[in-house]
């Protein structure tokens, strides 16, 4: 019975170890068929190389601008200590349902002040109902010759654009600053131009800020540090003995610190997608007066942007001749020039300087503590009337005044000067 059982066993061993060759024998000999086949390595390189490697950068473009008639603009209004009030002001004086806005009261502040200014934007009927102001409520420390105030101006950037919805034109202002032109003025005037455009005034000679603030040879060289990057209190930049050479990667630009910038422009420096705007960054993070060359060198080195660049900053600004560090405060004996000028901003105004009540009743037609009436908003500058139903429905109806008339002259001469693509980034 044993001698049997063991052939039988053999036999099933036998069986399947020749299955098992046989079937490896077959697996061998395919392989090396379609290996040596020619047609076959061809189809795989040729396969492999039509494959192109996806990179972040290539989902990232310039964005298109939007179709709308009338544009609608994005506000940063900042102020510091004490500017509650005239940040108020102007924030109504500025007002349109079409915009978005964005208020920053910066650290040095009072708990109380910025407070109270969280109260009136939460509480103001027309703008809880409207939905289109907010308060920049983690407050930066903001020190206006060091890069904080290029960040507090990208953070605000960045909140609208994530918070605001759609909009054409940026627009940095500080509590200081004062229209000159009602919304509608600007609107209507702004329908009319390319939305591509960036209103930025700028040069490459930054020879004529030397010794401006700081006997060092020019603002590039030296090394600065900005408080305002670590400390909870204000205090002015302080300067590293050391001295760098200028970039010769990129080209230095400067101007004036406030601007009127397009949204696609704004994208590019937020996203950076060809990293430019943080290694620019990076290099302003030690400069002299950042606001005044930050975005002005990164428009001007991207291939992009630089020639939508329109050399004007839209402010009256009084300076001395040379130009100092700070302008001059506005009164009423500069009137007539900030109307001559056609600009539709100005600046420097004190706290409730009366020039700013002969601004609000012979340009703005607006009431103390009132809006600016227009096409949405006729209530004779009510500041206390209930909101109607139709105030969001009619964002779209303008009525443009005088204040159109002027700014047209002023952006026609700017769009059609002869030196106009010479100016810019020159």
């Amino acid at each position: 019975m044993d001698t049997n059982t063991k052939p039988q066993k053999k036999k099933k061993w036998f069986l399947a170890l020749g299955f098992t060759l046989l079937v490896s024998t077959i697996l061998i000999f395919l392989t090396v068929f379609t290996s040596s086949n020619p047609s076959t390595q061809f189809y795989r390189r040729s396969h492999v190389k039509k494959q192109v490697p996806h990179f972040v950068e290539s989902k990232l473009e310039v964005s298109e601008t939007s179709k709308d008639s009338v544009p609608r603009l994005a506000y940063l209004i900042s102020g510091s200590m004490g500017d509650g009030e005239s940040l108020k002001r102007t924030l109504k004086a500025l007002y349109h349902p079409r915009n978005q806005y964005a208020v920053h009261l910066d650290l040095e502040a009072s708990a109380e002040e910025r407070m109270d200014l969280a109260s009136f934007v939460r509480n103001e009927p027309m703008f809880r109902e409207v939905g289109n102001v907010r308060m920049v409520l983690r407050a930066n420390l903001v020190t206006y010759r060091g890069p904080t105030m290029v960040t507090n101006t990208l953070h605000a950037a960045a909140i609208l654009l994530k918070e605001g919805g759609d909009w054409d034109w940026f627009i940095n202002l500080s509590a200081s600053d004062y229209p000159l032109v009602t919304q509608d003025d600007l609107l209507h005037t702004l329908s009319a131009i390319p939305r591509n455009l960036n209103f930025i005034e700028h040069t490459s000679d930054i020879g004529w800020k030397e010794y401006l603030a700081h006997p060092f040879s020019f603002r590039a060289k030296p090394v600065i540090i900005d408080p305002g990057l670590y400390r909870l209190h204000k205090s002015d930049v302080f300067w590293v003995s050391e001295q760098r050479s200028v970039p010769s990667a990129y080209r230095l630009f400067t101007g004036s610190a406030w601007m009127m910038l397009s949204r696609p422009f704004i994208e590019f420096c937020l996203w950076g997608w060809d990293n430019l705007p943080r290694i620019v960054l990076m290099y302003y993070a030690n400069f002299l007066s950042s606001p005044e060359g930050y975005f002005h060198t990164v428009i001007c080195n991207a291939p992009e942007f630089r020639n939508t660049t329109v050399n004007h900053d839209l402010h009256f600004i009084s300076w001395d001749n040379p130009p100092k560090q700070h302008p001059h405060f506005l009164t009423v004996d500069d009137y007539q020039r900030m109307v001559d000028s056609n600009a539709p901003f100005a600046r420097k105004f004190g706290r409730n300087e009366s020039v700013l009540e002969k601004i609000d009743s012979e340009l703005l037609s607006r009431n103390a503590d009132g809006y600016v009436p227009g096409g949405w908003f006729n209530s004779e500058g009510n500041a206390n009337v209930t909101v109607l139903p139709q105030v969001i429905a009619n964002t779209t109806e303008l009525k443009p005044g005088p204040g159109a008339a002027r700014l047209r002259r002023l952006i026609t001469d700017l769009l059609h000067a002869e030196d106009f693509h010479e100016t810019q980034c020159a």
